[in-house]
């Protein structure tokens, strides 16, 4: 086990004009942070053992592995210090033995095939399986009988990413965010390098893996000469990605963006003419913000279209919003690396918090544009004995539009899914 010199880390790290000797030590970090209390520990406590010079202690507890690095402590604090940047070099400390094993693997995964998919899902099984299902999804759909999911087309507009749990477990939801792509008419391409869109290794602590992952997916843009990253709907790629290019000093030829801002200005446009009518039974509606998305990248714009498109799907009445929110959002507990780490009891007392804000809006489904946080919100509301779903903002958009297939309906209720599907007379 290697041991840091937090103290002069955390110097390093102090905000401009900040330092540790003006903390009040008032608590606000502790208090926002649903892992406080884990293992004796917390972002508190964590900074005050740092200026204390307690470099064993802070190497080796294992609540570096129970933050979420969600940033959450930062915004709250008034002199912004980061205890999530901290935690990420106490990670880095830890032999590669001893860090949680689905972590690291997730990582290896990444790092084995040039598609970086945490899964393993080699390139070649992601082209035939997206091959497939756009055929699928031809022979299916006369409105969709010249669908196309491009693959290395040089020039296009969009280079969209792809969580690999979608082709690799689930090819049924990859349809709807094509047919909202073939809608609009975007000029898009996915890549047979560098596609997937989950990074572990940053997760994990190892600097040189992150920068790796990173260094391929933006050498696969620039390659193909791709305009825009498009981020689809997935939270910790948008910052695993774009953070990375900053730390690392990357060249990168495009602009990322998220495919939330997209909905939200193709909805403005009319190019995506979406409304409330399928929601006849006055379903309530609630709505994850990302921290990786939200908090952590773009911030409260994201979460303001984010409102946007939902409030056009579900319609105003139907939306009810979780307090806090937007920026102050807490993490659901799905976030850094905590699904992969094996800590299931620790989790989900984590997610408890999650699961009482959702369950005080009385909502009857929660839409989330990341993956991680949609099965963290899942598994905790299983636990706990919650009553709500967990759907993708691409289901409803095509609900909305009337184009959702029959086997494009997996996360919705008996109460929907029927919806638009020929008999449906209600």
């Amino acid at each position: 086990m290697n041991i840091i010199d937090f103290k002069a880390r955390a110097e390093e790290l102090l905000p401009e004009g900040a330092n540790y000797d003006a903390c009040l030590a008032c608590g606000l970090c502790a208090s926002g942070c649903p892992a406080s209390g884990f293992d004796g520990m917390d972002p508190r406590r964590f900074i005050r053992m740092a200026m204390l010079g307690m470099n064993e202690e802070l190497s080796t507890t294992p609540w570096v592995w129970t933050c979420t690095q969600c940033q959450r402590c930062a915004q709250v604090c008034p002199m912004n210090i980061d205890v999530s940047v901290l935690v990420g070099v106490a990670r880095s400390a830890w032999p590669k033995d001893k860090k949680p094993k689905g972590i690291v693997r997730s990582c290896e995964a990444q790092m084995r095939f040039e598609g970086t998919s945490a899964m393993g899902l080699q390139t070649e099984d992601f082209v035939e399986i997206i091959e497939e299902t756009a055929e699928e999804i031809r022979e299916d759909s006369v409105q969709f009988k010249s669908l196309q999911a491009p693959m290395n087309k040089k020039g296009a507009h969009f280079f969209v990413n792809q969580n690999s749990r979608e082709p690799a477990t689930e090819p049924e939801e990859l349809g709807p965010l094509w047919k909202i792509f073939d809608y609009v008419g975007a000029d898009w391409t996915y890549a047979s390098k560098g596609w997937a869109a989950e990074n572990f290794c940053m997760f994990t602590g190892d600097d040189d893996s992150w920068e790796k992952m990173v260094k391929q997916r933006v050498d696969a843009v620039n390659e193909l000469g791709c305009d825009v990253w498009l981020n689809t709907e997935c939270g910790h790629s948008f910052y695993t990605l774009w953070k990375g290019v900053e730390r690392f000093n990357l060249q990168a030829n495009f602009e990322p963006d998220s495919l939330v801002t997209y909905y939200a200005k193709w909805i403005r446009e009319g190019k995506l003419p979406v409304n409330s009518d399928w929601n006849r039974q006055g379903l309530k509606f609630t709505l994850q913000d990302p921290c990786q998305l939200v908090r952590k990248s773009i911030g409260d714009p994201a979460a303001d279209d984010l409102r946007y498109v939902t409030r056009k799907l579900v319609g105003d009445e139907n939306f009810i919003d979780m307090q806090p929110c937007r920026s102050a959002n807490y993490c659901c507990g799905g976030g850094g690396g905590f699904l992969q780490a094996g800590m299931n009891e620790q989790r989900r007392a984590y997610g408890k918090r999650k699961f009482d804000q959702i369950q005080t809006t009385e909502a009857d489904y929660v839409l989330t544009p990341c993956h991680n946080c949609h099965s963290q919100i899942e598994d905790i509301g299983g636990h706990f004995g919650g009553n709500y779903r967990v759907v993708h903002l691409w289901t409803l958009i095509c609900l909305s539009l009337g184009i959702l297939g029959e086997n494009e309906r997996k996360y919705l209720g008996p109460d929907l899914a029927k919806i638009g599907l020929a008999g449906d007379n209600e």
